[in-house]
């Protein structure tokens, strides 16, 4: 499930959980009338929920946990049986625990006094026994060893060893844990449950409060009196056993943060719950916070049989990109998809830290033998004279697994196969590129600091370094559309960049503390998940300009791309030297790139401050161009005539400061044909964009869009495609595709292409919008008119093009009635916002009323609304293309 219709299921979740059948019916008949599958979405998470009436630590039946308060309370002092009681330390679930000393072998221990309640209850107090029977024979030193379990003085208890120590919970919530840190707890927890399940025994309540840390960092595992045994003719006692957990089915164990998805959901569970609960366990101890937390119990249960955590790298900096892996892993909903056993788990955990401590060790041997090393490389191979010291780090983590060499023989090593290991990889990349291109992505910058307010900042560098590294011609650079669609989920690097259709990745975390930046960036081999090269920038806010810059070459230069002089020269360009001027750019992006008319409108505010500090600073005249021209388009309250000659004055003002920006050319294209109904002259500027940045999707979707817009439409076709080609993950530009496919005549792969594009992305309403057109003309109606009823829907009111191809639906499908009501609904939303003239004019077309439809499309004209520039091409119009009012206004538009 995407990320937008999760969020969706989970507001619709929240807001009916807690009210009676009869009302969340009601909320529900209205929520989703027109998306049964949200309502099936949502009612399968409230059985869940519901079905899991004990969630908070419940022991195994539902009556327990109303029953703590009952237990038996032994005074300090005081003896109990051999024990002499010392203090009381805790109480769980079951019962109070206090601190004793056991006379007879003269040794602290821990003694857990049942609930009185619950002991009575016969079927629990045989199941509880069982269970313990099984979780003491668990011999190993990471757990908690059970000495006795007995009855005295009308109570039952366990006596265990005492721990001296803290519990993770506690260790957690005084410092970050470092990574070494994490690796040594999450191994000997893993060394635990390795033994317990091959005893057949599941924890089921994996959590901080669990486990207990010595002051000598050993640790153990507590507490297994959720345990169930899973293969009980191992034990012994298979029938007894067997009756018990009958008892407990469809309750729910554990405690909710920590829980598996088939756990919260009251399903049959095995070892794969442990493994769940402990990835969970070490995503904390990495990110300070459980993956699925939310603002209530009922958000956290829906985000954990839902929602997808976020990735580590936004949480947690400078995690290795393996364990995140490793987590992300055992964090999986489907349970064919995680570790399937403990000890594989393990094992990849003491790989990781086997491989890092040999890392921190080439790290010393590379500094001791680098100088010697350079002189060698200088001496041997002349392309290399340059070599710096972070390369020659790169070339040793190449060497990772050649761990039994001594130090001296792997600087030998690493001398010897510099030059054949750079040449190998660069030959077999290029051989898998056919034009000799090499590819990458650099995927968004996590924000590890998790500041909203410097969200724009992890943006705009990652887009600020696509542009730089678009300059180069050996190097086909994914486009920033496609790389963030995996803003939010980038673990899976082989399939992004799989997806992405490229060889290489970037990734990279920004954190920002006080005036420092933070910024570590990973070159990433896709082929076998390889890191090629890293480094850390720390920076002050002034060098970010700088930084971006920096980055862009040491990537060029790790990719071993020969660069002319002109393409060094755009790698180190700097729009403006005013670093505050450029982070007020960077925040003008980030509002404009949300798409809304208020987040466009803030963007215009950022673009003119960023000008009032640099007058000359051309890209933030590009970004008022865009912003205006968006408004005009979408028609946001917003007239063309107003919007398009201050978009055309901001672009022409970027063009006199520099005539080589690509961008300021597609802005003036895009405002050539759209507004000024100039096609030679748009068609020009679309052309000299392409020759300046030939890998620009953006310029070839705008240059598609005027070849269809101007009927031809093979032309467009072949620049549509190589506009997804360059970008093929972008939602618009897959859409605007079957678009012009559907003008050109071609339905069937226009379906094709916009059912891909919402394959994409299900809620895309200009794919559902577009599909509606398509039916509509096939006279598929019932089909279009449920498509564009989705279409208003997803767009949130947001445009009225939605509401107009509706209406226009309902019209040509016979039912006028409810055509001419949304059409007095627009009239009267006409009257507070503005409404595009061309709206009221297609729908009185398709009422037949073809006075009331020239007399609007006039005033359309009039207005030069941007609508008017596809009536060549617009199925809609086919009824009118006849009349010779009609055909005069087509020759308006100077096609010829």
């Amino acid at each position: 499930m995407n990320q937008d219709r999760w969020q969706k299921v989970k507001t619709l979740f929240d807001s009916v959980v807690e009210l009676s059948p009869d009302e969340r019916y009601k909320i529900l008949d209205r929520a989703c009338r027109n998306d049964d599958d949200l309502r099936r979405e949502v009612e399968s998470l409230i059985d869940s929920y519901h079905e899991a009436d004990s969630f908070m630590e419940k022991p195994s039946v539902a009556e327990v946990a109303s029953l703590i308060l009952e237990t038996k309370k032994l005074e300090t002092g005081k003896n109990f049986g051999h024990y002499e009681i010392l203090s009381q330390i805790g109480v769980g679930g079951m019962g109070e625990v206090y601190l004793a000393q056991d006379k007879k072998l003269d040794r602290r221990v821990a003694i857990k006094i049942l609930n009185e309640k619950f002991s009575r209850y016969q079927s629990n107090l045989k199941r509880f026994i069982q269970e313990a029977k099984a979780a003491s024979a668990l011999n190993h030193p990471n757990i908690l060893v059970i000495h006795e379990i007995g009855e005295a003085e009308a109570v039952n208890f366990i006596v265990s060893e005492f721990i001296e120590g803290e519990t993770l919970r506690e260790v957690i919530k005084k410092t970050p844990l470092k990574l070494s840190e994490v690796l040594d707890i999450s191994i000997q927890i893993a060394n635990a449950l390795v033994a317990a399940h091959q005893s057949h025994i599941v924890h089921r309540d994996i959590k901080p409060e669990n486990i207990i840390v010595r002051p000598d960092g050993y640790v153990k595992v507590l507490d297994f009196g959720l345990a169930k045994l899973v293969e009980q003719k191992a034990i012994g006692f298979e029938t007894e056993t067997e009756k018990q957990n009958q008892t407990a089915r469809g309750i729910i164990l554990g405690t909710i943060n920590y829980m598996s998805p088939e756990q919260a959901k009251g399903e049959k569970i095995d070892a794969q719950t442990d493994i769940f609960s402990f990835g969970t366990l070490i995503y904390e101890m990495l990110a300070g916070r459980t993956p699925f937390a939310g603002d209530s119990r009922s958000e956290t249960f829906a985000n954990l049989i839902n929602a997808e955590p976020q990735p580590l790298s936004r949480l947690a900096a400078n995690v290795p990109h393996e364990l995140q892996k490793i987590v992300a892993k055992t964090l999986r909903k489907k349970k064919e998809e995680r570790y399937q056993t403990m000890k594989e788990l393990l094992t990849d955990l003491k790989n990781l830290r086997e491989n890092l401590a040999f890392d921190k060790r080439l790290e010393k041997y590379s500094s001791e033998v680098d100088e010697n090393a350079t002189a060698v490389l200088q001496g041997t191979t002349g392309d290399v004279n340059n070599r710096t010291n972070e390369t020659n780090t790169n070339f040793i983590e190449r060497l990772r697994r050649i761990k039994s060499l001594t130090a001296s023989v792997l600087v030998v090593l690493l001398v010897a196969a510099v030059g054949l290991s750079y040449y190998f990889w660069s030959a077999s990349k290029t051989s898998l590129n056919p034009n000799g291109k090499k590819s990458l992505a650099v995927l968004p910058f996590v924000n590890a600091g998790q500041d909203a307010n410097a969200e724009y900042l992890s943006d705009g560098i990652t887009e600020s370094i696509i542009n730089n590294l678009s300059q180069i011609s050996g190097l086909r650079v994914m486009s920033r559309n496609s790389a963030f669609r995996f803003k939010h989920n980038q673990t899976e690097t082989k399939n992004i960049a799989s997806q992405l259709g490229v060889e290489t990745l970037v990734t990279g975390d920004i954190k920002q503390l006080g005036d420092k930046l933070i910024i570590n960036v990973r070159l990433i081999n896709a082929s076998d998940d390889t890191q090629v090269w890293g480094h850390q920038y720390v920076k002050t806010s002034t060098d970010v300009i700088a930084a971006q810059n920096e980055i862009a070459q040491a990537v060029a230069h790790n990719l071993r791309l020969k660069l002319t002089n002109s393409e060094q020269k755009q790698l180190g360009k700097k729009y403006t030297e005013n670093p505050e001027a450029y982070q007020l750019y960077l925040r003008g992006r980030f509002h404009n790139l949300k798409s809304t008319e208020p987040e466009i409108l803030k963007s215009i505010d950022f673009y003119q401050k960023a000008i009032e500090i640099d007058p000359g600073y051309a890209l933030a005249y590009v970004g008022i161009a865009d912003a205006y021209r968006t408004l005009a388009i979408a028609g946001w309250n917003a007239v063309s005539k107003e919007a398009f000659p201050q978009s055309k004055a901001a672009v022409n003002k970027a063009l006199e400061i520099d005539p080589n920006l690509a961008e300021a050319h597609v802005a003036l294209g895009w405002a050539g044909f759209s507004y000024d109904w100039d096609w030679v002259a748009a068609e020009k500027e679309l052309k000299i964009a392409l020759e300046l940045a030939p890998d620009s999707s953006d310029a070839h979707r705008a240059y598609a869009h005027l070849l269809s817009n101007a009927g031809r439409h093979d032309e467009a076709i072949a620049e549509s495609r190589r506009a997804r080609e360059l970008d093929p993950l972008s939602l618009i530009t897959n859409a605007l595709e079957g678009q012009f496919l559907f003008f050109a005549g071609q339905e069937a792969q226009a379906i094709d292409r916009l059912q891909k594009t919402l394959e994409l992305e299900p809620n895309f309403w200009i794919a559902h919008n577009a599909l509606g057109r398509v039916y509509l003309h096939q006279g598929r109606y019932e089909k279009a008119l449920a498509e564009f009823n989705i279409a208003r829907e997803l767009s949130g009111g947001g445009s009225t093009v939605p509401i107009t191809g509706l209406a226009y639906a309902l019209a040509k499908s016979g039912n006028q009635e409810k055509a001419r009501a949304i059409l007095e609904e627009l009239k009267a939303y006409a009257r507070e916002k503005h409404v595009s003239a061309h709206n009221f004019a297609v729908i009185y077309n398709g009422l037949g009323e073809r006075e009331e439809a020239f007399k609007y499309l006039e005033k359309s004209f009039q207005e030069r609304e941007v609508d008017v520039a596809f009536i060549k091409v617009d199925r809609r119009w086919d009824n009118l293309r006849s009349e010779p009012r009609f055909i005069e206004l087509i020759s308006r538009l100077k096609f010829e």
